[in-house]
């Protein structure tokens, strides 16, 4: 089958059409907030026009919530084509099924990964390089992963999460938590937990005068 073909049987119809445009004025809305968050949290940015015509979260950001509502209207292959061809811009991987709330924003962006159950409140901030992941796959009876199962993490309001942090399962990251960077979490946390690598401890070279020479 031609791709020609294979698209013409994904297009919207006429409901789906009208649909989707009673709801262009709710995605404006979210992505205003991300705008803002963006603005907000970058000392760099100078302006609302700079994050919008220069930031590549915001250019992700467009293509993922116009692709989620489509994708909850029951529309196929679109929403894939529209948040792969933000990834291969950006850098940014998000799932068209992610569920994402308002005042989101990414700083930098490159190398972040956000899996098709995840679930992320409102006033989210993720820093480059942080995935959101599935810790592991129940298969069915031919060994093969079962498909739309829960297995991506839920972030809810006002988490933070550092450079280069993987998050995996079906955990929660509870409100007001902050996670550091390059670490690895696989369990829940508490409402407003910080979690820091260990500070490194002081070597102590050992020499031969210390053990009253050889």
């Amino acid at each position: 089958m031609l791709l020609k073909d294979l698209l013409a049987t994904r297009v919207l119809t006429e409901e789906q059409a009208e649909l989707f445009i009673k709801r262009l004025d709710n995605i404006n809305h979210s992505l205003q907030t991300d705008v803002e968050a963006a603005y907000n949290g970058d000392p760099a940015a100078k302006g609302y026009d700079e994050i919008i015509c220069c930031y590549p979260v915001i250019k992700a950001l467009i293509n993922y919530r116009v692709a989620h509502e489509l994708l909850t209207m029951g529309v196929e292959l679109i929403p894939r084509i529209l948040t792969e061809m933000a990834h291969s811009e950006t850098g940014i991987d998000i799932h068209p099924g992610a569920q994402i709330g308002d005042y989101f924003t990414i700083d930098h962006g490159t190398g972040v990964v956000i899996g098709e159950t995840c679930i992320i409140g409102n006033n989210v901030k993720l820093y480059q390089g942080v995935t959101l992941g599935a810790k592991s796959f129940p298969r069915d009876e031919n060994g093969n992963p079962i498909k739309g199962i829960p297995r991506h993490p839920i972030l809810e309001d006002n988490v933070i999460v550092y450079s280069n942090a993987t998050i995996l399962g079906r955990i929660t990251i509870a409100r007001g938590t902050v996670i550091g960077g390059n670490l690895w979490v696989t369990e829940s946390t508490q409402p407003g937990e910080q979690l820091v690598q260990a500070k490194k401890r002081k070597s102590h070279i050992v020499r031969p005068e210390d053990w009253g020479g050889l």
